[in-house]
């Protein structure tokens, strides 16, 4: 298996570290034997070394400025971590000033609410006017963890600031297991028209059945390409969530298929490339 990339770095666009004795009574649950230990960057580097990716971006998995802080803490030690995208209360009344203290660390690059644990139309909610100025004014984007049914709300957040590059984590995480394209497939559509929205390829696996083969993904991997362009999809592993259903090679070789049909200069930018420019690496 190889993904040639020409020269450009390949970039894991998302992968998480946590501490379970930082995590208690949070996701994930004993039940998830596959993920339920601690996860840092000595687990994660000898599969990037192995697979050629020349950095990773990491993102938060709780919503929590303390979780934010330990991930900055790893970035600063961890050069292969190249960009956070971390967490803070978008709707509190000191949102603008926490996020210039984020914003001042040289690796932070985006924050991410974790809508599936919000009302549905939280993102459309005006009361963000100021967090959102205050990352435009910071430079920083927003990652978008939504399901298939915040996608509207998201579509209005989206048209409400179109200076605020947003990127869509894990293609909104479409119903792959009950092959289910619609509505998920016209929202991605309507959202893919909008100039600042790009969607991550990443986290498929994990929506789809638990003997999952290449071509139940293909329509879904297919649509993101068709919508976005290979000029706006980003390539990530969701590591180590991706555990629960593949290791990272077999997600990789399942990449490799899933692209095959782009040219040598599209895989390139879905493999790093448009990390590399979204994140500002």
């Amino acid at each position: 298996m190889d993904l040639d990339n020409g020269g450009c770095m390949r970039i894991d666009a998302h992968q998480h570290f946590w501490l379970l004795s930082n995590r208690a009574g949070q996701w994930p649950p004993a039940e998830l034997a596959a993920i339920h230990r601690d996860f840092l960057p000595p687990d994660l580097a000898p599969l990037l070394q192995q697979y050629g990716i020349g950095g990773s971006v990491l993102v938060q998995s709780l919503p929590s400025m303390s979780d934010t802080l330990f991930m900055l803490g790893l970035a600063e030690q961890n050069p292969f971590i190249r960009a956070v995208v971390g967490w803070t209360d978008l709707k509190s009344a000191h949102a603008a000033q926490q996020i210039a203290v984020l914003a001042s660390h040289s690796k932070m690059r985006g924050l991410r609410p974790m809508l599936p644990d919000l009302a549905d139309d939280w993102i459309a909610d005006p009361l963000l006017a100021p967090a959102v100025a205050a990352m435009q004014r910071h430079r920083l984007s927003l990652d978008a963890l939504v399901l298939p049914r915040h996608l509207p709300a998201l579509l209005a957040f989206a048209k409400r600031y179109p200076e605020l590059p947003l990127v869509i984590d894990h293609a909104a995480k479409p119903h792959i297991a009950a092959a289910q394209m619609e509505p998920w497939q016209a929202l991605i559509s309507q959202l893919a028209a909008l100039p600042q929205v790009y969607c991550k390829l990443s986290g498929l696996v994990t929506e789809a059945a638990a003997d999952w083969q290449i071509a139940q993904l293909q329509p879904y991997a297919t649509h993101l390409l068709e919508a976005f362009g290979a000029e706006r999809v980003i390539w990530g592993s969701d590591w180590p969530v991706l555990n629960l259903a593949a290791d990272y090679g077999r997600w990789l070789d399942a990449s490799e298929a899933l692209l095959a049909k782009l040219d040598p200069g599209q895989k390139q930018q879905v493999m790093g490339a448009n990390a590399q420019r979204f994140y500002r690496l």
